[in-house]
């Protein structure tokens, strides 16, 4: 980090200032401010941000869990680069998982949950043209978290928390693909309606999909930054 390019906090009352220092690193990794492969450097990112290398130093470790760093012993902290390979086995998991979750859903979500993912489309909805990449991503997550709840299998909602740092910045960044958020939100929609309707095989179905078309929407953005097919 040469040159400054992280702008001094505006600090929140109501957050700790490690967490602040960590959502502000988070978003300059998923902008691509802070790029795949860049080290970063505690004290310049300190100094830019005007806060001292403690808070920078926890925000990193949670960046580490969430893999959008990697920290490497006596060389430093990288941004960590996503590769073909990493995600195709993170999505290949999700699909088989998606699909059994949206089939449970559909078999067992009371009417209150199907209600409330309802409401999630509505705020997705909202959100169709916002820029603000995370509050799309938030209600993403609330959407499946919610089905995963509805599947009443503890062993999913526990495999799936496990995934959940990498799938977040999977998640922020596909999003990003042209019409990718229209496009999820009408999947989800089918989803919905079809757990709504105790489609069992067209949830199972519907959800595997949707989880294929975001890992095409991944690839094509690897595709488009890396220009090579090598993983």
């Amino acid at each position: 980090m040469s040159e400054r390019r992280l702008d001094a906090l505006k600090l929140d009352n109501f957050k700790p200032l490690r967490d602040v220092v960590f959502e502000t690193l988070r978003e300059a990794i998923i902008k691509g401010v802070l790029k795949p492969g860049e080290r970063l450097m505690e004290n310049q990112l300190a100094e830019n941000m005007g806060v001292s290398r403690t808070p920078v130093r926890e925000a990193i470790r949670k960046l580490e869990l969430e893999g959008f760093v990697n920290v490497i012993s006596r060389k430093g902290t990288y941004v960590s680069e996503l590769s073909y390979k990493d995600v195709h086995e993170i999505y290949e998991i999700r699909a088989t998982l998606e699909s059994l979750a949206c089939g449970l859903a559909a078999e067992r979500a009371t009417a209150s949950e199907i209600e409330e993912m309802e409401r999630y489309l509505i705020e997705e909805n909202d959100y169709l043209y916002h820029e603000d990449i995370l509050l799309t991503v938030k209600t993403d997550i609330g959407l499946h978290e919610l089905i995963y709840k509805a599947t009443r299998n503890e062993k999913i909602m526990g495999i799936m928390s496990n995934l959940k740092e990498h799938l977040y910045r999977l998640r922020c960044t596909s999003i990003t693909l042209p019409g990718r958020k229209k496009r999820s939100l009408i999947e989800h929609q089918g989803i919905v309606d079809a757990i709504a309707a105790r489609e069992v095989e067209l949830a199972q179905k519907l959800g595997q999909e949707h989880i294929v078309h975001a890992e095409q929407a991944m690839l094509a953005l690897l595709r488009n930054k890396l220009g090579t097919n090598d993983g």
